[in-house]
This record gives C-alpha cells, structure tokens and sequence, in this order.
C-alpha cells in the first residue's frame, strides 16, 4: 500500500473496506469519489500445528483487526480528524467461529484447508453424504464448515445453544453489528439448501443441532448496525455491513463477473467465478461437484456464481519456501528467471512431476527425475496448476455456454511467469489494475450503504 501521508485535500466523508484473507487482513478507505485516501495490513495470526491443521484464535484475530484498525488511523490522521462513515467486512469462506448467548466465542475458527473433519463426514449418514452436493452446492470434504462443526462436537463441544457465525460476520458482531449471517457465506457451510435458501434440515439432524445455530439470514451489503467505540473513535458510529465472500466482493467491485466472462482469482487459493442468473438445480450441482466445483449465491441477491477452485498460490508459496525465497525481490527474481525459459520449460518433457493443485488436495509434490532450476521447477508448478484449471473449465463449459473473456486479480497475478501460464487456458485474459481488489470492493459497497441515506 503506498503512502498517503502527504494526499490532500481532506475527504468529507470516509469509507472503509477489511479484507479478513488467508494471508494478511487488509483493511482500504476510500472517499465518496472512490478514491483510494489511506491502507494497510497485517499478518493473519493462523496457529499452525502438525499435519497440516491451522486455526485462529478469536482473541488474536481481534486483536490483528484492532491493530489494522489502528494503523489505517495513523494514516489518516494528517489527512482528516473525520470518522468513518461506513464500513463492510469481507473474507475468506469455510472460516467461521462458534458463539454463545453472550456472543462470546466458544471454540477457535478453522482455515479453510485445514484437514480436520474427515473422519467425521464419513460418519455422516449414507443419504446426507449422498445428497450433500446436490443439496449444498459443495462437494463433500474436510473444506467445508460443517466438517469442523461435526469434529468439535466429537472433540466434546456442546452445540446446543450456540450460534455460527463466519468469519467477517464474527468481526462486524465484535465491532458492534448485528449477529446474522450473509447468504454468500452461509453458502459456504453445507449447512444451506441452495434451491430454498434456508438451512437444510438433515444436514442440521446429522450434526444433532436444530436451526437455532444459524442467524437470521441476510444478502451482502444491507444494513448491519452501527459500529461501537470499542474499536477506536475512528470507526465509532460507522454504518456497518457484512460484504461477503471475498473472491465475489471483488468480482462485483471490479464490475468483471458477466455471465460471458471469468473472475480468476489469484491468492492462496485460485478461484474461477461464473455468475448465474439462477441456480442449476440439483443434478447439475453434483455433476459440477464431481469436478471439485460450487454452485452456490453470490453476493448479489437472486444470483449464484460457479466457483471453481485450485490451489496454486498455496503450492507457489511452498515452491519459493522450497527455493529459500522469502521476499518480495526474490520473487521478482525467480519470475525474471522463468520468464527466459519457454513457457514449457527446457528440460525432456516429465522431467519434473508436479502434484497438488488439486482444491481436495494442496500438499506440493515434486518428483525431480534430472536436476533442475527453481526457476524450472516454478514452471513446472504452473504448468500443472494449468491442466488442473483447463480441467475445471471443461467440466463447467459442459454445463453453461463457454466463457469469453477472463479478468485475473490477486497477488499472484502480479508475476509475469503467471500471467504468461493463464494465458495458455483462460480466455481473453486481462489484468486488474487494482491492487486490493477484495479490500476494495468492500469499501465501495461500504460507500453504497450509505450513499442513499446521508446527503453529499
């Protein structure tokens, strides 16, 4: 985020996007205008433990936003001694956090690749687990919160009398907000049957919970409350909104999810977007299940998107682990360094296998049958991230009409080597030329909430 501490002239009114990503929590303020006024982040302070298993503790992760929240204050302050107006809340999907009658958190929120929950969803019942993707829109697995709900039952929590709340929802209650839950978040639970729009009851049998664990329900971008001072005077009053989930809160900020086109994009997850005007019904969301593909709602009432997912950064960012590349210069470099090999490579054909990208999967497996360069083997990265995205595509092309053209957003889309690789299976690709596009789509819904109600 660049400097804004010498930007003028002061704004009349201010409104804020947070980002709660797998990375780092963002948070951007824009002003009536849409023009970007001041921004930061901040680590997204995961616990990691064996295997593979990540989670967040609830005070840790307000503790992150508080700080964030106190930072974008610092920039701001030789700016304007003005409030924010408005604030929405956007992130991650899957990631969300138990809550008692006092909305206290009863239990840590799980990354949505952490593992835990296998064993359970097997133990699911045979026509829960043989309904779930038709019913849900998700393929059944470890990903999805239900997973998480059903091994903490196990592990000897109590859900009667507790709530659910997803991450961005959890921040917003914690930041004064109503205690309710966003349909483009629910969608990501299992606990939602997609054609009604309501909690699906055996799945809520299947956990031993009855519908009370589910919020009242509400679409993205409607009005959430007020904010509290318990965050700082800067927020104190804002006008606050759960934005949804993120890879469609840029999409719709970036104006690129048409039904013609893909949002592609590129964090630790990599996910394709297709909006719908309406859902696909129950056969065609387990066929797209089969493929690893959602069909869920999107943040825009009355519209669903296919989401189509493969995880890419997550196998980038073990590459450059891999390679001893821990910065940002050592990046550039490495993608210096593929960007003079060809696109596949110099070496004998398989002389690199790649495994992982896979959405079910993620664990980055290299088979090295000569030697080979970071830079060979970063390709070589991207060269199966790309069969598993062309994989993707068919699968949804035999359901909808081919997309025409393509938009790539996040970070990774930044390296010209990635670029270069989508271009080989995307459509028509071009780049956003924002750089927090989810942080950003949040603040201009943010803007959106209020720009009926208060006078400019």
């Amino acid at each position: 985020m660049q400097d804004t501490g010498d930007m003028a002239p002061s704004p009349s009114r201010l409104h804020a996007g947070l980002d709660l990503g797998s990375t780092a929590i963002k948070m951007l303020v824009i002003d009536d205008d849409g023009v970007e006024i001041a921004g930061a982040q901040v680590p997204t302070p995961w616990r990691v433990g064996e295997g593979g298993t990540t989670d967040i503790d609830a005070a840790d992760l307000l503790a992150s936003v508080r700080t964030l929240i106190d930072l974008v204050d610092a920039h701001l302050a030789p700016l304007t001694p003005e409030p924010l107006t408005s604030l929405a809340v956007a992130g991650m999907g899957e990631t969300g956090i138990l809550i008692d009658a006092d909305g206290a958190a009863a239990g840590p929120g799980f990354a949505w690749f952490d593992p835990r929950g296998l064993d359970q969803i097997a133990a699911f019942p045979a026509e829960v687990r043989e309904e779930f993707a038709g019913r849900t829109g998700l393929p059944l697995g470890a990903q999805v919160s239900v997973a998480k709900l059903a091994w903490l039952r196990d592990q000897g929590t109590d859900l009667t009398g507790l709530r659910w709340l997803d991450l961005p929802e959890f921040v917003v209650a914690a930041l004064g907000g109503d205690v309710a839950l966003e349909l483009s978040l629910a969608s990501r639970t299992g606990l939602i049957d997609q054609d009604s729009g309501a909690a699906w009851p055996a799945m809520l049998d299947a956990l031993g919970v009855d519908a009370d664990l589910l919020p009242p329900l509400r679409g993205g971008g409607v009005p959430w409350g007020m904010a509290s001072g318990a965050f700082g005077p800067r927020i104190a009053g804002a006008a606050l909104t759960v934005a949804g989930h993120d890879h469609l809160v840029a999409a719709q900020a970036n104006g690129t999810l048409d039904a013609d086109s893909y949002h592609v994009s590129l964090g630790t997850a990599e996910v394709l977007l297709r909006v719908l005007d309406a859902p696909l019904g129950f056969a065609a969301r387990r066929r797209l299940a089969d493929a690893l593909i959602n069909e869920v709602r999107h943040v825009v009432p009355g519209q669903h998107v296919l989401v189509a997912g493969v995880k890419t950064g997550l196998l980038l960012r073990r590459a450059l682990h891999a390679a001893g590349i821990s910065d940002r210069a050592g990046r550039d470099a490495l993608d210096a360094a593929v960007m003079t090999l060809p696109y596949e490579g110099e070496l004998p054909a398989g002389a690199v296998e790649v495994t992982g990208a896979r959405n079910d999967d993620g664990v980055l497996r290299l088979t090295l049958h000569t030697e080979a360069s970071p830079a060979e083997i970063f390709g070589a990265v991207l060269r199966h991230s790309n069969d598993e995205v062309a994989a993707l595509i068919a699968a949804m092309d035999r359901e909808v009409a081919p997309a025409t053209r393509s938009t790539l957003t996040g970070g990774w889309a930044g390296m010209a080597s990635v670029r270069r690789a989508r271009a080989e299976v995307l459509p028509d690709p071009s780049l956003s030329t924002r750089e927090q596009d989810v942080a950003y789509g949040a603040a201009d819904m943010a803007r959106r909430l209020v720009t009926a109600s208060i006078p400019s």
